[in-house]
């Protein structure tokens, strides 16, 4: 398994954990599409973009867009933000393998009404990471 493909499944493990489904959020990949016109839910996008310190290693970025109804306001959306705080923010998460994923502050921007549905309004959520390898 290669560096990205590692980074890939160990980010996506935290979402899988059973501690965040009990929050109830429901998060999916980049490349989803979602069908239901009403319903929140956040969009996750790994974005790798800068050298590590080896050639296991990788910086980047988290990019989340976050869901939810519009018209309700951005309380929501924030609310959504700190969940993901919960479980990102500072945190260093280690694999069995040696790999370690250690994320930084996060930020939160407002886009308002959803281009593509109506119905909802998104947030972008960002939050930079480093992934090292072992060699």
């Amino acid at each position: 398994m290669g560096k990205y493909e590692r980074l890939s499944s160990d980010i996506f493990s935290i979402f899988g954990s059973s501690d965040w489904v009990n929050e109830g959020v429901r998060i999916f990949p980049q490349d989803y599409t979602k069908t239901s016109s009403e319903e929140e839910f956040l969009r996750a996008n790994i974005v790798p973009s800068g050298k590590g310190l080896n050639r296991n290693s990788v910086a980047g970025v988290v990019i989340v867009d976050i869901f939810f109804v519009h018209g309700s306001g951005p309380k929501r959306g924030f609310q959504l933000a700190d969940v993901l705080d919960k479980f990102l923010v500072n945190k260093s998460r280690s694999t069995i393998a040696g790999q370690t994923v250690q994320f930084t502050d996060s930020s939160v921007q407002g886009f308002g009404q959803d281009s593509q549905n109506p119905n909802l309004s998104r947030m972008q959520y960002t939050v930079p990471f480093n992934f090292f390898g072992v060699l």
